[in-house]
């Protein structure tokens, strides 16, 4: 399975895009835990009309990006062994993970603990104490690199799993096939265990990305994992059937987006809503990939730069953002400006750090998710 599926890419590059401009978002509104987790750090005066597009960005961008990551799974399993895999999930996922916790988490922390009044002092006299204790009542924390840990942890929990399908799940893959080119709105048959889960799980499992009592977060994104790693076994029938009804799902997802976003912004999550949910979601994802393979599926020069350079950027990202919004947050000019500022810096910044340091120096390189192959 060699077939490189240049529109997956772009969706790729495309979600960690709006990633970076929804941390910038998240500066200027005021969410507790309940909504998702929020920063310590914020401007001084905040923009209530961001919540809207927040709110509708939450409901499929991490699930796409889980998504993306089985499909991901699946062409890396059709030229590994299952030793080869768990090698190559340490290196690009583990290595990262704890470099990030060790070098680009910290300095984070240490503003964080600054603002709070909590710390005084250097970043050096503050860094021994990164060890003491666990976020956010201690210190030592992956922050925004909590999605290296979970992708690995679902890499190796379901290694046997995947292995499995590898061997024998033509039975599986044939029925899903046939499915699918008879009837494309089968694909919807693959929300119901996302349904099961949101009812299940969500009022009693709020989002932590700590891992530690995450299960409804965990197990959806598990499951957006799996079915990720079973679309790209189709192999071109999936992409076929999205195409087909990338425009029913496309007005099916702006319908359940408008009732959700009218209930979530007024604090209500009714039952009949958390069963929509999930549908909205795959309603979105369907759109998303659908036109996507109509429209993307293409090779370019940008397109080879920022796949390589995607992982970095989003390693350290955040980082930028925090000291950027540390220089900006008491000062009075326009929040629309603040906004240009931090996206145009976090972009500069990382570009220049990537083409003179990071793809440049080849112990930096796996630290930041890169093979060591040019």
């Amino acid at each position: 399975m060699k077939e490189r599926r240049h529109d997956i890419d772009w969706i790729r590059i495309i979600v960690f895009d709006i990633l970076i401009v929804w941390h910038v978002c998240l500066y200027f509104v005021n969410w507790g835990a309940p909504v998702d987790w929020d920063l310590a750090l914020k401007n001084r005066d905040q923009v209530s009309w961001l919540s809207w597009p927040m709110l509708f960005v939450r409901q499929w961008r991490l699930p796409i990006l889980f998504l993306i990551s089985g499909i991901g799974t699946r062409f890396a399993l059709s030229s590994r062994t299952a030793l080869q895999y768990i090698r190559e999930r340490i290196v690009r996922l583990l290595l990262p993970l704890f470099a990030g916790m060790l070098l680009i988490v910290p300095p984070i922390v240490y503003l964080e603990r600054l603002i709070q009044g909590v710390f005084e002092g250097s970043f050096w006299s503050f860094y021994p104490h990164i060890f003491e204790g666990f976020y956010p009542e201690g210190n030592f924390s992956w922050h925004h690199l909590w999605f290296l840990a979970y992708l690995f942890l679902m890499s190796i929990t379901v290694l046997p799993l995947f292995l499995y399908l590898r061997r024998s799940g033509k039975t599986l893959f044939s029925f899903l096939e046939r499915s699918f080119r008879k009837n494309p709105f089968s694909l919807y048959m693959l929300c119901i265990p996302l349904i099961i889960v949101q009812l299940a799980l969500e009022t009693r499992f709020p989002l932590t990305m700590a891992l530690v009592d995450d299960w409804y977060a965990y197990t959806y994104y598990l499951i957006c994992f799996v079915w990720g790693y079973i679309l790209a076994s189709l192999g071109n029938q999936s992409w076929n059937a999205m195409m087909e009804i990338r425009r029913y799902a496309f007005l099916l997802g702006l319908a359940l987006s408008v009732i959700i976003l009218l209930f979530l912004h007024r604090g209500e999550n009714p039952l009949w809503i958390r069963t929509l949910k999930p549908v909205n979601t795959w309603s979105w994802i369907i759109a998303i990939f659908g036109y996507a393979s109509k429209y993307l599926n293409r090779e370019s020069r940008i397109l080879k730069y920022r796949n390589t350079a995607v992982y970095p950027f989003y390693i350290i990202h955040f980082t930028i953002l925090i000291f950027l919004g540390y220089a900006l947050m008491n000062l009075s000019i326009h929040y629309i400006w603040k906004m240009i500022i931090m996206v145009a810096g976090i972009y500069g910044i990382s570009i220049l750090l990537y083409e003179f340091f990071i793809s440049r120096i080849k112990i930096l390189k796996p630290l930041f998710g890169l093979k060591l192959k040019s």
